[in-house]
């Protein structure tokens, strides 16, 4: 799954779970629902691919023994700095990661490749094609609007996503406004 298909997936579920909290989605919860859609592609793709230090960039923190360690350990700080919202968003969006990149194999039938999900307890998937991290990069920058435009299931899906946000005060953008429109004023 790509970087902003992760964030898309997991701001629609942070958002529903807000939503039937009766909670607003705000700055804050957006922030950390980011980093938690991002941290296992952020920690696991480099250290597989540039450093060599771990089998695959889909193992360490693709892992749900890693996920839920982390999970734990970020709600805990959160809560204790009276920040349980942001914590809980960084928890449901990392969830979110691990559900985008096992629900494609999981409808595929493709259960062989959802053992990452329990490394180091079952062995890893083989992958292929697992190239620096340059290049790696240079896909996800170049690939975004090709790759959206490229099925009608993902335009309806970024229409989708971006509704949602609307109907949540586009959180993090008009934080970000009202912040600069005070500091002017000020």
């Amino acid at each position: 799954m790509w970087p902003w298909t992760h964030l898309a997936l997991s701001y629609l579920l942070v958002s529903l779970s807000w939503r039937l909290r009766g909670h607003r989605v705000d700055w804050r919860v957006v922030l950390a629902l980011g980093l938690g859609s991002q941290f296992p592609d952020l920690v696991d793709k480099p250290l597989a691919w540039y450093f060599g230090v771990i089998p695959a960039g889909r193992s360490l923190t693709h892992s749900a023994l890693t996920a839920t360690t982390v999970s734990v350990v970020v709600l805990a700080v959160a809560a204790q700095r009276s920040r349980f919202e942001s914590g809980l968003a960084f928890g449901v969006a990392y969830g979110g990661h691990l559900l985008g990149d096992a629900l494609p194999k999981l409808l595929g039938g493709e259960y062989e490749s959802l053992t990452f999900l329990l490394w180091p307890l079952l062995p890893l998937p083989t992958y292929e094609g697992a190239d620096s991290v340059i290049a790696n990069l240079g896909d996800v920058v170049a690939a975004p609007v090709p790759y959206l435009l490229a099925s009608p299931v993902r335009i309806a899906t970024l229409v989708l996503v971006a509704l949602v946000w609307c109907a949540d005060g586009f959180p993090g953008v008009a934080d970000a406004g009202r912040y600069l429109a005070r500091t002017r004023q000020g």
